[in-house]
């Protein structure tokens, strides 16, 4: 990498593309490792960043970014250099400070790498990269720094954010027009079905709901409601966390990719893992997306499609008023019968009562027109990755 900084030596400012460490570490699941990633591909592709990851789980990593050798310690895939972090202390095979560094989701910067920034002529632009919250006291916190307790350091807070103020979210400048592409396209729609289900698509009266969500009592009573529903449902099921409840509502020893099967109205299709373009065409293909998360939470968004969140929970219920403020947010200009229908079926699918199918169901015109103009007023929050590079240059010029 030509443009990360040696440890002593360095220029008072980068004298050609800037260059991006990021650290992360894979807690469970891919929502850690999905931000991380989407973020180094739009830093390098979008604006020129000489980006390198270190990521402590390249087995998982892999899942989402199919080309990688998790065999391998330190490897370039879409010109972004990724390095297997195999141990806390370890900083790669050759100790390099780059202009940037970002430390995703507080995972603590090797010891020796810190001491490396200290002693480069010029100090990196250190961020501590948070989950997404819309909670209001967010954007008091967006980008005030925080000096380290032994070095000349200081380490800047950036906080992803539904609101102005915040850092946004992260959204691809393609991605607008990719999915008028896709919706513009039948072709291209039925392409999709029999790739990702081996059928045809569904006729036009089915509502299409796409499921990825972690385990779930509620989930019995909502297949249940979909089997005996007035109008069909076609359900699309990533394989995960969820495959499990699938396979005992249809009688079957397993439900994995591949797999298909009936009940009353509710016909279900089990895909197989994709990368993450291909997780978009399947939250484009559908009417309304179950999601969970950080990673397939914005995503939803941006699909500007109804959509339910399984938010990743945490001890003493701390998750649900994380939950309520994304809710306040995107239920602000709702019809207000629409708004607690979307209130009450959010909070029973995250583990408050049974979810009401029908109930959401009949606000599905206002939900998705709601759905629409949400997208739009997002957009002007600004994306994640433009917002932190407009920071970065302010800072090291």
């Amino acid at each position: 990498m030509s443009a990360v900084a040696p440890v002593s030596g360095s220029p008072a400012a980068p004298a050609g593309p800037i260059a991006c460490d990021i650290f992360c570490a894979v807690i469970d699941n891919f929502g850690d490792i999905g931000v991380c990633w989407r973020l180094a591909r739009q830093l390098a592709g979008e604006h020129g960043w000489q980006v390198r990851v270190f990521v402590d789980d390249l087995h998982v990593f892999q899942r989402l970014c199919p080309s990688l050798a998790p065999e391998r310690a330190r490897q370039t895939v879409e010109g972004i250099v990724i390095e297997h972090w195999h141990e806390p202390s370890h900083a790669g095979d050759t100790l390099e400070v780059a202009d940037v560094v970002i430390e995703a989701f507080a995972c603590e910067l090797p010891p020796i790498y810190i001491a490396a920034m200290a002693e480069r002529a010029r100090a990196p632009l250190w961020f501590n990269l948070e989950y997404l919250s819309a909670e209001d006291w967010v954007a008091d916190f967006h980008l005030r720094p925080s000096p380290h307790p032994r070095y000349a350091l200081n380490k800047t807070f950036f906080f992803p954010g539904l609101g102005p103020g915040t850092g946004g979210v992260l959204k691809e400048r393609d991605l607008d027009a990719a999915r008028a592409a896709f919706e513009g396209s039948p072709a291209a729609r039925a392409d999709w079905w029999r790739s990702a289900t081996g059928h045809a698509p569904p006729p036009a009266d089915a509502t299409v709901v796409s499921l990825f969500a972690y385990e779930n009592p509620a989930v019995d009573s909502l297949l249940e409601q979909w089997r005996d529903s007035a109008s069909p449902v076609v359900l699309l099921v990533p394989e995960g966390r969820i495959s499990g409840a699938l396979a005992r509502f249809f009688e079957l020893p397993s439900f994995a990719a591949g797999s298909h099967a009936t009940r009353g109205n509710l016909s279900a299709h089990a895909l197989a893992f994709t990368e993450q373009p291909g997780y978009d065409a399947l939250l484009w293909v559908s009417d309304l997306n179950f999601v969970r998360g950080e990673d397939s939470f914005v995503r939803a968004q941006w699909a500007a499609k109804p959509f339910v969140w399984h938010i990743y929970p945490q001890a003493d219920n701390a998750h649900l008023p994380k939950l309520d403020a994304a809710l306040a947010h995107y239920t602000r200009t709702l019809p207000a019968n629409a708004r607690a229908a979307l209130e009450r079926f959010w909070h029973a699918w995250n583990d408050a009562g049974q979810p009401d199918w029908a109930d959401l169901h009949r606000h599905y015109p206002a939900l998705k027109r709601r759905a629409a103009a949400w997208a739009l007023e997002l957009a002007q929050v600004g994306d994640l990755a433009g917002n932190l590079t407009s920071f970065a240059k302010t800072q090291l010029k």
